[in-house]
């Protein structure tokens, strides 16, 4: 899911409900932390230089129970990292924390926002070695990388 998307998005909805794909809720009185762009300028094992550029959002699981993120809100914290950090257009990634920080993509399911699992990927596999039969592949339709 791009920004633009989340943005048209948020006024049309009375709460902010993020879902794992396994249909765990983050917690309702979840803060976001952090939006915010993240550059990476990497080589791949073939020898590619690569570029990958997300907005990240950051969501904490508080104990401020008494908390919870409403639509506007979040777009006005969108608007003011636009603003201030020059933030365009970008896919969205988002920081959750389980046994560790997870990294996830962004979906919405017409009623909640999913964080749906990101896996890693060789994006060289004809610099691998690696016979095709034995590769395992992250590679779908929406996947940008492969």
């Amino acid at each position: 899911m791009k920004l633009s998307e989340i943005k048209s998005l948020l006024p049309t909805l009375a709460n902010v409900n993020f879902q794992l794909e396994d249909g765990t809720f983050v917690p309702e009185h979840f803060h976001v932390t952090e939006i915010g762009m993240v550059s990476k300028h990497f080589i791949d094992c073939g020898g590619t230089i690569r570029n990958e550029n997300v907005v990240s959002f950051q969501l904490w699981d508080a104990d401020d129970h008494d908390h919870r993120l409403k639509p506007i809100k979040l777009l006005n914290i969108i608007k003011l990292s636009e603003d201030k950090l020059g933030i365009d257009d970008r896919e969205i990634e988002v920081e959750y924390q389980s046994n560790t920080i997870g990294k996830y993509g962004l979906d919405f399911d017409g009623t909640n926002f999913v964080l749906k699992n990101k896996a890693t990927a060789c994006l060289a596999q004809h610099a691998c070695g690696i016979p095709p039969a034995a590769q395992r592949s992250c590679c779908t339709t929406d996947n940008k990388n492969c």
